[in-house]
């Protein structure tokens, strides 16, 4: 089943939803990055196959409204919390990319309930960590985000000039709405590194060997802070794993999923 559907978390704040997968299949919330859906699609698809998947659109991509008070990924991880509650989900996995792994981190740290059972963070931004800074994304031109977030550059990078005026244009309101959430400190939430201590579910970051938006030494850091964490750097990938090299990380992924199933962890 796939389905889109819109909410109203809060009556000026429409929220679009797309659930697909198994009615019955473990429900897994999973959250895009800075480019939008379209970075999470194979993603999707493929855990689709055995859980039932939640995805939303953060509100300011794709066109979507966002109301002026909605300006800190404290509201997302908020309102993301509410719907879960609202709809009565339990034994939660959170998938995050990059900005999307900001926002399940921090989605963590605020569940009191209960309701989220694991992590999944993918070269995710969020923290501060010393010597090793979030790259300004908004300071590089075309072939500087594509050096910085590609293993294989070349591959990857677009030309500005080749892409359709109305693409464009989409593309600089998602990076208008990103740059709002990204906030002053930029990209991080000063706080959020200590507080990871009080996160018990089991978290798994997945970090790109090439990553240079967010280094592999930023994520050991970041791994480090949870209570129970487990870092896999995937080789011959930058800040999109999961678009690089897809078997790798939805391998790793799937036995994440079984681990927080298997029994021995149910008794221990």
């Amino acid at each position: 089943m796939t389905s889109t559907r819109t909410i109203t978390p809060h009556p000026d704040l429409p929220l679009t939803l797309t659930e697909t997968g198994s009615d019955h299949g473990r429900p897994v919330l999973v959250l895009h990055g800075g480019g939008g859906p379209a970075t999470i699609a194979g993603l999707i698809g493929h855990l689709a196959r055995s859980t039932r998947v939640i995805a939303p659109v953060h509100p300011g991509w794709q066109g979507t409204p966002r109301p002026a008070w909605f300006t800190g990924v404290d509201d997302l991880a908020l309102t993301y919390l509410r719907h879960l509650h609202e709809q009565g989900l339990r034994d939660v996995v959170v998938v995050g990319s990059s900005f999307g792994g900001w926002v399940a981190a921090e989605m963590a740290v605020r569940d009191t309930a209960g309701l989220i059972s694991g992590l999944v963070l993918i070269d995710s931004v969020g923290v501060h960590v010393e010597d090793e800074p979030v790259v300004d994304f908004f300071a590089l031109d075309g072939r500087g985000i594509a050096d910085h977030a590609w293993h294989d550059s070349d591959r990857y990078f677009v030309d500005p000039t080749t892409v359709p005026a109305a693409q464009l244009t989409a593309r600089q309101a998602d990076m208008a709405a990103l740059r709002t959430f990204a906030g002053d400190p930029y990209m991080h939430d000063p706080k959020l590194l200590r507080r990871l201590a009080g996160v018990h579910v089991p978290a798994l970051l997945l970090w790109g060997a090439a990553d240079r938006i967010v280094t592999p030494a930023y994520g050991a850091a970041y791994a480090a802070a949870f209570a129970n964490a487990r870092l896999h750097i995937i080789p011959e990938a930058g800040h999109l794993p999961h678009i690089e090299q897809p078997e790798a990380t939805f391998a790793l992924i799937d036995a994440h999923l079984g681990a927080i199933d298997s029994p021995s962890r149910a008794s221990s």
